[in-house]
């Protein structure tokens, strides 16, 4: 297919041309080929070339970027190559506006590497959010695959030499961040939601313990011959800990070390810090590290939202210094007097939504206020998987009576390994295995419920539970650090380079959570328009030139609410060499 051009002579001598759209094919028959007009465009005086250009912009949507920009290629320039480059753009545009270029600049004290490290921390920033790999693969992304304004290649020493730098400045560079993001955004943080999750390593051999303080950090180690008694806790005092370590694992992998990761999250889903502990650490303290390093930001008035791993008596004390308040789970099977004694008080439910259901209820004796919450959708999945459990132990202990009593202690062993099955087993005297139906009628009264805990007397019930709800955020937030952003695999074996890599993980889910709020549109959404906006080069006698593709109406929205300027027209133009 091709644009034909043809000329008629008139009678008075002059000449018009006449543009076509044709198509040569093969006559086997006649075994010459012949033309076919496909249409018919008119005179090339007249023609609209507007209409030409709409059709050229329409058939270009079936080709790649860089198919387009090749086809479209004056002819005496030879088209190289294409590289994406909306997505970068929008990400650059964001770091330099809140100013996160400055900073790391002006936080590195070596003034000859300060463009290039921090040049460097972008790019692997921006391949968390756009295209997730391991360094080494990252520096080929930014090498062979991708456009990133001043820089154009680096080597993986460099990406290590740059993450080693952004430790050094992570806590400086947190705060400052949150201040930038808080600025922009006019962020509330009058809730602040806490949790943590694990992240495991392909290895089955755990990293050699040593000595920490109480946040993890590694101390100058002792003489190896030094021994010391057992604090009161049951630790060791020296805190002793591989940083990759066997734990119980939230991704249900025990098996393998671990590395434990905290972050804290506004109400609307911006994470604002990001925390890495041994794996073998507890939640039970973690959120007192994290108050206490927050404590110097001056957030004024907080309100911690925490989940039930976080509701002992010491973290409640340590959060309501200076003023502050928290609303935490708990967990609802427990010795607890206060737990008991709130989950029987009656009193009538108020309804907030078709799937959840309030009531506040009274404890004598307790300074904190109580909220039960009800999901009457979650009581008939509850339900359904009790009488799931409960059928299938049944089959399990089916014909027991009739083993020998080492057989059924065998398999009473092999049931304690299964914390579903095991909540409604019961053994008699005589080591009978049976269903205890008590505990099943105790569980029923669970269905769907969950209680709160909270230390605020201004807060409603209403904000109690709805702000404990938004606690879904930071586990939106895990989900994506981990599927988006590829948190795991984490290629890397030293403890400061997998602390680095959480940071910058935590780096480009700030922005990306920025993106999606301004633009109320999904990441993934939002990154497929950024994406066919490309950089293409073409060399010829004149030299070499750089040329983006047309920015489309979808991508100029994106990048308007983001106040980022579209990228110019011709990046580049050089001579020959």
């Amino acid at each position: 297919m091709y644009l034909r051009t043809v000329t008629r002579k008139n009678k008075n001598g002059s000449s018009v041309r006449y543009l076509q759209l044709a198509h040569n094919e093969w006559d086997p028959a006649a075994q010459v080929s012949r033309r076919t007009v496909l249409y018919n465009f008119g005179r090339e005086d007249q023609v609209d070339r507007d209409a030409i250009a709409r059709l050229i912009a329409s058939l270009s949507q079936v080709l790649t970027p860089g198919q387009a920009m090749a086809a479209t290629a004056p002819p005496e320039l030879t088209f190289t190559e294409s590289r994406p480059l909306g997505g970068t753009h929008a990400l650059d545009g964001l770091w330099r506006r809140l100013g996160i270029d400055a900073m790391i600049r002006k936080l590195i004290k070596d003034p000859r590497s300060r463009e290039r490290t921090e040049r460097t921390l972008f790019a692997l920033v921006a391949n968390r959010a756009l295209k997730p790999s391991s360094k080494l693969a990252a520096s080929h992304w930014v090498n062979d695959d991708v456009a990133i304004a001043g820089l154009p290649e680096v080597d993986d020493d460099a990406c290590y030499r740059a993450m080693d730098r952004l430790l050094t400045m992570e806590s400086k560079l947190a705060e400052q961040v949150y201040w930038a993001v808080a600025d922009l955004l006019n962020l509330e943080v009058d809730l602040l939601f806490f949790d943590t999750t694990s992240t495991y390593f392909e290895t089955g051999q755990a990293d050699e313990p040593l000595a920490r303080n109480e946040y993890g950090r590694c101390l100058p180690q002792p003489d190896p011959s030094a021994t010391g008694d057992a604090s009161a806790d049951g630790e060791d005092p020296l805190h002793l800990r591989g940083f990759r370590a066997f734990g119980k694992s939230k991704d249900h992998r025990d098996d393998l070390p671990q590395v434990i990761i905290g972050m804290a999250v506004t109400r609307t889903g911006i994470p604002i810090r990001v925390w890495s502990w041994p794996g073998a650490t507890s939640d039970s303290a973690l959120i007192r590290q994290v108050k206490d390093e927050l404590k110097e930001w001056t957030l004024g008035r907080v309100v911690w939202v925490a989940d039930r791993g976080f509701t002992s008596a010491a973290n409640r004390r340590y959060l309501q210094r200076a003023g502050g308040h928290y609303i935490l789970g708990e967990k609802l099977r427990t010795d607890s007097t206060e737990v008991k004694a709130a989950l029987g008080r009656q009193g009538r439910y108020k309804t907030l939504a078709d799937n959840m259901r309030i009531k506040e209820v009274k404890v004598a004796d307790a300074d904190d206020r109580f909220v039960i919450c009800h999901n009457p959708d979650q009581a008939k999945r509850d339900a359904a998987t009790r009488e799931q459990l409960i059928a299938q132990l049944a089959d399990v202990i089916d014909g027991s009576d009739k083993l020998s009593r080492t057989k059924r202690a065998e398999l009473r062993g092999r049931l304690s390994t299964k914390p579903g099955l095991n909540r409604y087993l019961r053994v008699t005297p005589g080591g009978l295995l049976r269903i205890d139906r008590s505990v099943a009628k105790a569980e029923e009264n669970l269905d769907g419920k969950y209680l709160l805990r909270s230390s605020d007397p201004k807060l409603s019930a209403e904000d109690i539970a709805l702000g404990y709800k938004q606690l879904l955020e930071v586990e939106r937030g895990w989900r994506d650090m981990k599927s988006i952003i590829d948190l795991r695999p984490v290629y890397h074996r030293l403890e400061d380079r997998i602390r680095a890599h959480v940071l910058l993980c935590w780096l480009a889910l700030l922005l990306i959570r920025i993106i999606e709020t301004t633009c109320d549109d999904t990441w993934s959404n939002l990154r497929l328009q950024l994406e066919r906006l490309h950089v293409g080069t073409f060399t010829g006698p004149a030299g070499t030139f750089r040329q983006r593709t047309e920015v489309t109406k979808a991508q100029q929205t994106i990048l308007t609410a983001l106040q980022v300027p579209a990228p110019p027209r011709i990046l580049e133009a050089a001579p020959p060499a």
